[in-house]
């Protein structure tokens, strides 16, 4: 059964958050986990980042050994899925390496007022999607504590990948009670294997908005 959307505080009000998760070289067209045209949603994000007081961001942040890596597991390959301790897991290639150029942020991201940068999946035997909650559902990040202290009750999603971390994100924007949305055509996704309408289908059914750059940037 969909949950009722609450209402969202607009872009200008302190009552807003923009969180803008994981827009870093490796998951540029030319990265080690690309996003087919996921640099086109960058100069997006500086217009929107200029409407928003508080600006926070993501990076993905691993290990060279993750567990994530299908590098680290004999005979897999990307994309393949394994069972781990805490539930699936779908491998990747190698990517967001601690210190690496992949991991950077977009050199072209302008967001200089940004208070806050949570770096996720620092623990090499546990994944994050989430800029909330790590995929073991149990290790927060103290984003929502953040959040609450500063009077913000809204978050508005976007970024890279639309159908893991940015709908993972958004999923556990509502979870901890925040008025969510995802601004579309500021996120690119993987679509793996029918990823895409899967997380639509179950931010839809969270009461998670779905809104566009035109709709915050009158």
């Amino acid at each position: 059964m969909s949950q009722a959307a609450p209402s969202l505080a607009p872009p200008a009000s302190p009552r807003a958050a923009l969180l803008v998760i994981d827009v870093q070289n490796d998951f540029m067209p030319s990265g080690r986990l690309p996003v087919a045209d996921g640099d086109a949603v960058v100069p997006l994000i500086n217009r929107l980042g200029a409407r928003f007081a508080n600006v926070l961001l993501t990076q993905d942040w691993h290990p060279a050994d993750h567990v994530s890596f299908a590098s680290r597991h004999a005979g897999r390959r990307p994309f393949e899925q394994i069972a781990l301790p805490y539930g699936p897991q779908t491998l990747w290639p190698d990517h967001c390496v601690q210190g690496s150029e992949g991991a950077a942020l977009h050199a072209e991201l302008e967001l200089p007022h940004a208070r806050l940068l949570i770096r996720k999946g620092g623990d090499r035997e546990i994944d994050s999607y989430s800029a909330f909650v790590e995929a073991d559902r149990r290790t927060r990040t103290g984003l929502a504590g953040y959040l609450r202290e500063r009077g913000i009750d809204t978050v508005y999603c976007c970024g890279l990948a639309l159908d893991f971390c940015v709908a993972w994100s958004a999923l556990d924007a509502r979870a901890d009670g925040f008025a969510t949305a995802v601004i579309a055509d500021a996120c690119r996704a993987i679509d793996l294997d029918g990823s895409l309408a899967g997380a639509w289908q179950w931010m839809d059914q969270a009461g998670v908005h779905r809104v566009t750059a035109a709709e915050l940037l009158r």
